[in-house]
């Protein structure tokens, strides 16, 4: 274990450790968004069909929620440097992978992409312990701040990344784009394995006022993890939809709802990039509750988007409402269960991941009855619902805040 004083004691924002662990952060948000970045050359050049596509990733979301339910286990037995550096390894691998696709014969390239992105899925799992662990040991006087910092670089990834394949494409050269990726991976697993992180296998963030039970066994542990799902279907009906929304729905050109599904994760880095902020400033909790009313006002007001403007400005909206809520659930559910860090916010990268892929099969099969208008109307229940679950969770943390 490492002891939170002996962490603030070592570690500050600009020394080598923090600043490794941060740059692997970002590398896994680069990773995630690899093989969508490359969505044309893999239904284009390679003649993938829109269900084949689709099918692509399947075994992401299956081998991430089964490395996150591994994870929280592993990160106790062998640490949590040495989970990183297999999370860093596996999505090396799943880009090596990808970056083969110019040398195979033609019937090898669908189940070359799908072990890539089973690579990548089960790496991402494997990294929500170390992801969430760190920051509150390196930095534990602002706990919550670290995590939705940490948060913040993997967004800030996603939101490069097709920036860059993009660039790659436009040369003809896009295969440099997973080559360079895997080898920066493979280089910085190298540098967390042999580097000085530390190997510690617990994390307990200063001034927890945990309760001391075991987590399957809380009432508590398992609202997190349904508020986590409702988070994720709202954040993917928001992102997963938005073009096709403005382009099909509200006949605006491609390239303005593409501008418009940037805006939205542009505005969920700001707003993380805020909330680390403000969190050093006002309680946690009043951030975190707040947050599913402004989800609730985006999709009430996404149907009224009649141009480009109106429509960007709302998925902006949208980005900033979903930006910092599922860093601070996690550092939430951190603190509510401090014996367990790792293993929670496994647990809660499992259940983002279960919500990403039945909320985008739910919006699918809901869309063949409902318009795109009622479709976000009623999506707004997810925040809601989220909200409602949240009561009990900001009491506890009301209480707690209030023994210090």
């Amino acid at each position: 274990m490492l002891a939170p004083a002996a962490a603030a004691a070592s570690f500050r924002v600009g020394s080598p450790v923090v600043i490794l662990f941060y740059a692997c952060v970002m590398v896994q948000g680069l990773l995630l968004v690899s093989f969508p970045a490359l969505s044309v050359v893999l239904t284009g050049a390679y003649a993938l069909t829109s269900a084949q596509y689709g099918a692509i990733f399947l075994p992401q979301v299956g081998c991430a929620v089964i490395g996150a339910l591994l994870g929280g286990g592993l990160a106790q037995r062998l640490g949590l440097k040495a989970l990183l550096t297999i999370s860093l390894a596996a999505g090396a691998l799943s880009q090596a992978l990808l970056a083969l696709l110019p040398i195979l014969p033609a019937d090898w390239v669908f189940p070359c992409v799908l072990a890539g992105t089973a690579a990548l899925g089960l790496g991402f799992g494997f990294s929500g312990a170390p992801m969430n662990s760190y920051p509150p040991a390196f930095f534990p006087a602002r706990s919550h701040g670290a995590v939705v910092a940490a948060h913040t670089l993997v967004g800030f990834g996603l939101a490069i990344g097709p920036l860059i394949a993009g660039e790659f494409v436009r040369r003809g050269a896009w295969v440099g784009f997973p080559a360079a990726l895997a080898v920066l991976a493979a280089c910085l697993a190298v540098l967390a394995a042999l580097g000085p992180l530390p190997a510690c296998r617990a994390v307990v963030p200063a001034g927890a006022d945990g309760i001391k039970e075991r987590p399957v066994g809380s009432q508590a542990f398992w609202v997190f993890v349904a508020i986590v799902v409702l988070y994720a279907f709202a954040e993917g009906t928001f992102s997963s939809w938005a073009v096709i929304y403005l382009r099909d729905d509200r006949g605006l050109p491609e390239m303005t709802a593409s501008w418009a599904l940037s805006a939205f994760w542009g505005a969920l880095v700001i707003g993380r990039l805020l909330a680390s902020a403000l969190v050093a400033r006002i309680a946690p909790e009043i951030v975190w509750g707040f947050m599913p009313l402004l989800m609730i006002a985006a999709f009430l007001l996404l149907p009224t988007a009649t141009g480009g403007p109106s429509g960007i400005a709302l998925f902006a909206l949208a980005g900033l409402a979903c930006s910092a809520f599922l860093p601070l659930s996690i550092t939430l559910a951190s603190h509510r269960f401090p014996d367990n860090v790792a293993w929670v916010s496994s647990m809660l990268i499992a259940a983002l991941m279960v919500g990403v892929g039945v909320g985008s099969f739910a919006v699918g099969a809901l869309r063949e009855r409902l318009t795109f208008a009622d479709l976000y109307t009623w999506s707004a229940l997810y925040p809601a619902l989220a909200l409602a679950l949240a009561i009990p969770i900001l009491r506890w943390a009301r209480r707690a805040a209030g023994t210090h």
